[in-house]
C-alpha cells in the first residue's frame, strides 16, 4: 500500500499552516534594538544637558530650550511605541530629530554663553 498521497497532503497542510504563521512581505515589524537605541539615546543626551547645567555652560533660557525640545523626541519616541512597535520610518525619524538635537546641545554647551 502506498501512503505517498497521504504524506504529501500531510506536508501541503503544514506548508500551508507555517505560512499562514509568517508575516506578510512588506510589513514592517521592529526589533527591539531600535526602541532600545532611540531611549539610550534619549538618556544620553539628557544627561549632556544636566552636565551643561553643572558646569555653568548653559544658561537657563539655552536649558529651557533645550529640555522643551528633548521632551519632544520622548514624546515622538513613546507615540512612536504605541503601537508596541517601532517601525524603519519612525525610527528614521527619531534619529533625525536625535541628531538635530544632539547639534543644538553641543552648539548651546560651546558657545561663549554661561551663567
Amino acid at each position: 500500500m502506498k501512503r505517498t498521497p497521504f504524506f504529501l497532503a500531510a506536508l501541503a497542510l503544514i506548508g500551508t499552516s507555517l505560512l499562514a504563521q509568517a508575516p506578510a512581505a512588506g510589513t514592517q515589524t521592529a526589533t527591539p534594538k531600535r526602541e532600545a537605541r532611540a531611549e539610550a539615546r534619549a538618556d544620553r543626551q539628557q544627561k549632556r544637558i544636566a552636565q551643561g547645567v553643572a558646569s555653568g555652560q548653559l544658561t537657563p533660557k539655552e536649558t529651557a530650550r533645550l529640555e522643551r525640545q528633548e521632551a519632544k523626541v520622548n514624546r515622538d519616541i513613546a507615540k512612536a511605541e504605541a503601537d508596541g512597535k517601532i517601525t524603519k520610518k519612525e525610527a528614521g525619524k527619531i534619529q533625525r530629530e536625535q541628531n538635530r538635537e544632539s547639534r543644538r546641545i553641543r552648539r548651546q554647551k560651546h558657545d561663549a554663553q554661561t551663567r
